[in-house]
């Protein structure tokens, strides 16, 4: 198949599965460029479109969003590029938008693979020409398919003989990274791993594809971000197909910079399908789908992670993100192995769970697999309690809380974080109280990094508050860590700990924690750590 223009009409249908391999959002960065005297060449893969800058000049003339070289170049102008990532390329869009008398009469591209390291020089004998020589119109989008390259990782823009260039996008297939070891759990649905967001229901102000980008993005725009709703009961979703079949574990969902416009709450379902899904005929809506993410708030301007459910020794191929009823997300990251064997297994034995008041470790460690420690987040920790905690950027803060100053203007006051909650029987004669605890830090830790725990513990009439208060002084104390590890898990109908609902978390000096009342719990302080990756039970 030769390289063929494709209508900018049919750009969704011809170009909507592709990943932009050569944008900035992925580390597509110009190598070397003939002559960049009236507009840097950067600027030709930057996210968002060309703006108009009618009417502005610098010191060398009028100002363009773009590439835009000297006049009467006797030969031509080239611009090298290297792709964020290497990919097969099918196709591209040069855009010449505001050039007008001024844009590239025809382009040509060839492309090659090298080292990363290396920077491929205007006449490498390893370029290979893959759209010859096309006609530019002013201040238009051109859009080409062109047939499947090998994996490349260096384009070269050519422009006859000179002029401007807006924009310039690559577009192909992902070079999969995964680790070796496939039972390594790494991020599934990454946009390196080879991640594809296939479908959204909406993406009015920011496109679904960031959701699997690197990084956390530098403002609203470089998230996906769908318009306001008005119909009872909406909701939106997107559809993630997953870098290789993967046995999921827990998931990251980040509102950074979302901070009045996050989604009230979301839910998550998985499903295993083969070859491709025509999603835009059955919007995600038909087939098979295991829910793995229960609904659940979210915050403003946050990172958060929870631990996925219905996943143990399952393979799946695609996540459905959906959000109630609208708002934007920055990113997802959907954790997990390639290998079925590695997956978590919480109900392994329904019948394993213990008869005493406090499990025994033998008991325990039948019934449950190794748990993952996941960052202490209020939204995760809801099902047990309140996170007490303080926020440097007041808009942070979940939803409700009121904030205001005090002590002169030199301090905020977080407003009723978590109430004092006692439920004893009047003949107890029992009444709610205020301790402190001096803890040493925890020894026994092995050199994976797992700890196990031998006890926990409940209060049935009152919820448990624990307040980090900083180090303790005094000689042969030991020296605390920066962070604390928290397990819990709600209260089975037998009064015993619910052994599918154990979670852990790690939290740092700065947040404190309110247990709800018959909340099962163990906390520990660490030792020069501020993450675990997982405790075993």
């Amino acid at each position: 198949m030769a390289a063929q223009r494709v209508p900018l009409d049919a750009f969704e249908q011809e170009f909507g599965t592709f990943t932009e391999l050569s944008s900035v959002a992925l580390g597509g960065r110009v190598v070397s460029v003939s002559d960049d005297f009236f507009a840097e060449a950067f600027h030709l893969l930057l996210v968002e479109p060309a703006p108009s800058l009618k009417g502005s000049f610098g010191p060398k003339g009028a100002l363009f969003s773009g590439w835009e070289s000297r006049r009467h170049n006797p030969a031509y102008d080239w611009c090298i590029i290297q792709l964020g990532t290497s990919g097969k390329i099918h196709g591209f869009d040069v855009d010449t938008s505001h050039f007008n008398g001024n844009e590239a009469p025809h382009v040509s591209i060839d492309v090659l693979s090298g080292s990363a390291s290396e920077e491929p020089t205007k006449d490498d004998p390893r370029w290979v020409e893959v759209l010859p020589k096309e006609a530019m119109s002013p201040s238009s989008r051109h859009l080409f398919r062109v047939p499947e390259t090998a994996s490349v990782n260096f384009v070269k823009l050519n422009m006859y003989p000179d002029g401007g260039i807006a924009r310039f996008r690559v577009y192909g297939h992902v070079e999969p990274v995964h680790p070796a070891d496939e039972a390594e759990a790494f991020d599934l649905a990454h946009v390196f791993a080879g991640g594809r967001v296939e479908f959204t229901s909406d993406q009015h102000f920011g496109v679904g594809s960031n959701l699997i980008l690197p990084g956390r993005g530098k403002d609203m725009g470089d998230g996906w971000e769908t318009k306001r709703s008005r119909e009872k009961g909406h909701k939106d979703w997107a559809i993630i197909k997953l870098g290789a079949p993967g046995a999921l574990e827990q998931v990251e969902i980040d509102t950074a910079h979302f901070k009045g416009n996050f989604p009230e709450s979301c839910e998550i379902h998985a499903t295993a399908v083969t070859g491709d899904v025509d999603w835009s005929r059955t919007r995600g809506e038909d087939g098979e789908w295991t829910l793995i993410l229960p609904r659940t708030k979210l915050g403003p301007h946050r990172q958060h992670y929870f631990q996925l459910e219905n996943v143990e020794g399952k393979l799946y191929t695609h996540v459905k993100v959906t959000i109630h009823p609208d708002g934007g997300i920055k990113r997802v990251r959907i954790i997990g192995t390639k290998d079925a064997r590695n997956a978590s297994s919480l109900a392994a034995k329904e019948d394993s769970k213990p008869t005493e008041d406090i499990p025994s470790v033998s008991t325990v460690r039948d019934a449950l697999s190794t748990i993952p420690v996941l960052p202490l987040t209020p939204e995760a920790f809801a099902p047990f309690g309140q996170v007490i905690q303080a926020y440097g950027d007041h808009n942070a803060a979940p939803k409700g809380t009121k904030v205001t100053p005090a002590n002169q203007g030199s301090a905020s006051k977080f407003h009723k974080l978590s109430l004092l909650a006692s439920s004893y029987p009047p003949e107890a004669g029992a009444t709610a109280g205020l301790s402190v605890y001096r803890c040493n830090p925890l020894e026994g830790i092995s050199k994976d990094g797992i700890v196990e725990l031998k006890v926990m513990e409940r209060h049935p009439f009152t919820n448990q508050a624990f307040i980090p208060m900083g180090r303790g002084s005094g000689e042969g104390l030991a020296e605390p860590g920066s962070a604390y590890l928290v397990v819990v898990a709600k209260n089975a109908t037998d009064g015993q700990p619910d052994l599918a609902t154990v979670r852990a978390f790690v939290a740092t000096a700065s947040q404190g924690i309110v247990y709800n009342t018959a909340v099962w719990r163990k906390w520990l302080v660490c030792r020069y750590c501020t993450r675990f990756d997982h405790a075993f039970f």
